[in-house]
């Protein structure tokens, strides 16, 4: 997934088609060699770390495929530093990607709407063309002379308390039924509730609202939230792997939206076999999954309460 630093930002002739394999073939990489991209994006070990999704140079984070993809390099690259830029970017802050350094694939997606006159008919209709534009970035990690904050190491903001307050917060703002018991983590769809184990059954705080998040993206799928349907029919199967690979990757963003570090679960190492043979068959399905798991972390966000601002 990676390019020269002479491509710069621009799209270099890729094809839809060679973002979907690439990506994908990147991910079954990973997969084969028993890393999850999605479980090891950064450590907060920056100033921007407050968001550890990757970020743009002007600290917005990525969304979607792309913060695979850009995890996915870091892991590759070992960058700590959760910041990317463009050539072009780099230039206008007088730095310089140091020389042999190589960029990393980003992708942007969008649609136009053009108007056609069917041959048939001679009538003119307006179609939506929709498009996808490949463009590389380089972590700051790469780049030299960039203004110091780029390179800041962050003041500590969470205390390490045994049970995460901003956590607690966010998943109780979800309105979620949550029930604790019992020893299997899971979202009951008809009855609409999650089952999980208490938090003292947990070894980590942190692996208690990771799986809390799991089960929460699992809770968006329901009819009345985002309508969320692969086609399941019985366990394992194409549309129930596809569920799951969403729910891992809607924990993975939220966790880094949250702060919290992301252990894989034991019972979803024999998921993997069932991932590998999905993205295999279609190269669009990490695409897909990543942008329903975006869906359902947009859905939570939207979820928390409002920022109660004094009045001036």
């Amino acid at each position: 997934m990676n390019t020269s630093t002479g491509n710069n930002n621009h799209s270099d002739g890729i094809t839809r088609q060679d973002v979907y394999t690439r990506v994908t073939d990147r991910i079954v990489a990973d997969l084969e060699q028993g890393v999850r991209t999605w479980t090891k994006p950064w450590s907060a070990e920056h100033a921007a770390g407050k968001i550890t999704r990757p970020l743009r140079h002007n600290g917005t984070p990525y969304s979607g495929i792309n913060i695979l993809m850009l995890w996915s390099a870091a892991i590759a690259g070992g960058f700590a530093v959760p910041i990317w830029m463009t050539f072009k970017q780099t230039l206008e802050l007088n730095a310089h990607v140091r020389k042999g350094e190589k960029g990393s694939l980003v992708v942007y997606a969008n649609s136009i709407t053009r108007k056609e006159t069917d041959d048939a008919t001679g009538e003119e209709q307006m179609r939506e063309i929709h498009f996808m534009k490949g463009y590389t970035v380089f972590n700051v990690e790469q780049i030299e002379g960039l203004p110091a904050h780029y390179y800041a190491k962050p003041e500590p903001r969470f205390s390490p308390i045994e049970r995460i307050e901003h956590a607690e917060g966010f998943f109780r703002n979800t309105k979620a039924d949550i029930r604790h018991g019992g020893t299997r983590a899971y979202y009951a769809q008809e009855p609409d509730y999650i089952r999980i184990p208490p938090f003292e059954a947990f070894n980590t705080a942190e692996s208690y609202y990771a799986t809390l998040a799991h089960e929460c993206t699992h809770f968006t799928k329901h009819p009345s939230r985002l309508a969320r349907d692969f086609g399941r029919k019985t366990w394992g199967d194409a549309g129930y792997a596809e569920e799951e690979l969403v729910a891992e990757l809607g924990a993975a963003f939220l966790c880094a939206d949250l702060e919290l570090s992301l252990t894989p679960r034991e019972d979803h190492a024999a998921y993997v076999a069932h991932w590998l043979t999905v993205l295999k068959n279609d190269t669009r399905v990490i695409f897909r999954a990543a942008a329903h798991a975006q869906r359902a972390a947009d859905f939570l966000h939207a979820l928390q309460a409002p920022v109660q601002r004094d009045a001036a």
